[in-house]
């Protein structure tokens, strides 16, 4: 098993990195499913556009948890 970089490369802790990372994924995951949103209105599909709206909110808001968090530990 290779050794965990620990910060001492980056100069960031893992669990700093870490939720760094998750803040990046849920935003870049509201981004992508503004792409899904439309495909499904352009498919006439509301129920799955609705679908496609309700995990959007969930990425933005575990983003903004995700900023907090941050800014409480850095």
């Amino acid at each position: 098993m290779a050794a965990q970089e620990t910060g001492h490369v980056t100069g960031t802790k893992d669990k700093d990195y870490n939720i760094t990372w998750f803040v990046e994924q849920c935003l870049s995951n509201a981004l992508r499913l503004d792409t899904y949103i439309d495909d499904a209105e352009r498919a006439d599909d509301p129920e799955l556009a609705d679908f496609f709206r309700r995990a959007q909110g969930e990425s933005r808001k575990g983003a903004e948890q995700g900023k907090e968090l941050l800014k409480q530990r850095l």
